[in-house]
């Protein structure tokens, strides 16, 4: 084992869990005034829950053993096994239980991503089981089939450096598979939806921005030219997709907002993250700079012709950034970069990385669909999804927590 490895995966780890508090924020700013806490609330109830679970089972079902290249099974239960001083077989040069703690900060932010698409109108009891039941059926499958060893999706020789499938194509298609089912929020097409708080956006933003280089950096699993390779990836794409939304944002309205920018740096994450450790630094450029006005025609068609309450965008912006990133990996990867990839991509003159990349993504929005709809039919079983009426029209934050984010003013909470 190599402490300079070590040390930088503890604090890989540090930055990814830092990013889940970042998407509160995030969305938290992003919600109306009488339902911060309830937003910020779920994300922190995941944090809680998503730990418990990982160390119990989680870990043990996505990385232990092998069954039929879809989960693993109970050999490491409660960490049962596992010595400080040893490594794993997924990373030679670091400790098991740091390459666990790195895992575990990608099964805590992935299920938060979904609470996005929900707020306003979702129990918080129904959203906690079924979080609990979605980690089970679809996060720890994806993550065996993925990356772990003779996992389906690795072994057709599809990849995703940070989670491109794993967390973000998973999480957006169920948050859009439950928005559809929960239904939108009441008064939706006669109600003006405006961000509360912008400096909560911000400040979500660029704590996601700085926990993200751990996300992909680390991923690298090694302080080494890979990972310093996926940092100016990632930077590059986030900061263009950043400028690209910025430009959008000036076409549509004459200027440039700093919700559209946080918005744009945050797709441009998503988009890059398949990617980061397979693709040449300079097509980081096109993926962030075609993601944003991908991710804002799709926000655009659901809000407005669909009409589906996707209320913070988690489908539009993660489920789509995600395909992007997923269909740019297969166009853009190059074997010399991280031999991992077996192929070029098709920008390159083969075929075979895009038709893995292709069918991989097609899995994961089956597995999701799938896996999202059974959990919410266990979930029935114990709750209602959705509060009433009254609790929605009073807001979730005294309705469903008792709380309220700010003192009350004439005017300011309808």
């Amino acid at each position: 084992m190599n402490a300079g490895d070590t040390g930088f995966m503890l604090i890989c780890s540090a930055l990814v869990f830092f990013m889940t508090p970042g998407l509160a924020f995030f969305y938290g700013g992003l919600v109306r005034r009488k339902n911060v806490v309830s937003t910020m609330m779920a994300c922190a109830a995941i944090m809680g829950l998503s730990v418990v679970m990982w160390v119990l089972f989680g870990y043990s079902l996505s990385f232990g053993g092998n069954h039929a290249g879809i989960i693993g099974d109970f050999r490491w239960f409660g960490l049962h096994g596992i010595k400080m001083n040893e490594a794993g077989p997924y990373a030679s040069t670091i400790p098991h239980l740091v390459y666990i703690a790195f895992q575990m900060m990608f099964a805590m932010i992935t299920p938060a991503l979904i609470t996005g698409s929900l707020v306003g109108r979702v129990k918080f009891k129904a959203l906690f089981l079924f979080i609990m039941f979605w980690s089970v059926i679809v996060y720890y499958p994806m993550a065996h089939m993925v990356w772990g060893q003779g996992g389906l999706l690795a072994e057709i020789g599809s990849v995703d450096f940070a989670g491109g499938n794993v967390v973000h194509i998973s999480s957006g298609v169920s948050a859009l598979v439950f928005s559809i089912i929960l239904g939108r929020r009441r008064g939706y097409e006669q109600t003006a939806y405006r961000v509360h708080n912008i400096p909560f956006v911000a400040l979500g933003a660029f704590i996601l921005w700085f926990g993200w280089f751990g996300f992909n950096a680390g991923s690298a699993l090694a302080a080494n030219g890979l990972a310093a390779h996926a940092f100016m990836t990632t930077a590059l794409a986030s900061a263009s997709a950043m400028m690209s939304w910025m430009f959008i944002d000036v076409i549509k309205d004459g200027k440039p907002t700093l919700v559209g920018a946080s918005t744009g740096l945050v797709v441009g994450l998503v988009a890059i993250t398949p990617g980061a450790g397979f693709v040449p630094i300079w097509s980081a450029i096109i993926i962030g700079a075609l993601v944003s006005p991908i991710c804002c025609g799709t926000i655009s068609l659901l809000k407005g012709r669909l009409k589906i309450d996707d209320a913070l965008d988690a489908f539009g912006c993660h489920g789509i950034g995600g395909v992007w990133g997923g269909i740019a990996t297969g166009l853009f990867a190059k074997h010399s970069i991280n031999p991992v990839a077996r192929w070029d991509g098709l920008f390159f003159g083969n075929y075979r990385l895009f038709v893995a990349q292709i069918i991989g993504i097609v899995v994961t929005v089956a597995v999701a669909i799938v896996g999202t709809l059974v959990c919410l039919g266990i979930v029935r079983l114990f709750t209602e999804l959705r509060v009433d009426e009254k609790a929605e029209k009073v807001g979730l934050d005294i309705s469903q927590h008792g709380e309220s984010a700010y003192p009350t003013f004439n005017g300011l909470d309808s």
